[in-house]
């Protein structure tokens, strides 16, 4: 199962964070997950609130979470 993580701004990092550790102990086989840029840091880092490259991770995964 692919997962998009976009942990987002203000509490999201933290939250994604606690997010994360629970599916790290769930240690579900055949989960991929794949962190991306969103909101300010997308923005930061690539001058768009939501990077194309975001925007297909997202389109690929089978879910997506959401800080």
């Amino acid at each position: 199962m692919k997962i998009a993580v976009l942990a987002g701004d203000g509490i999201g990092p933290e939250i994604m964070e606690q997010a994360l550790r629970v599916l790290d102990r769930l240690a579900l086989p055949g989960l991929e997950l794949t962190s991306c840029d969103v909101g300010g840091a997308g923005y930061k880092a690539h001058g768009h609130p939501l990077p194309p490259a975001t925007l297909a991770a997202a389109k690929a995964a089978d879910a997506v979470l959401f800080g």
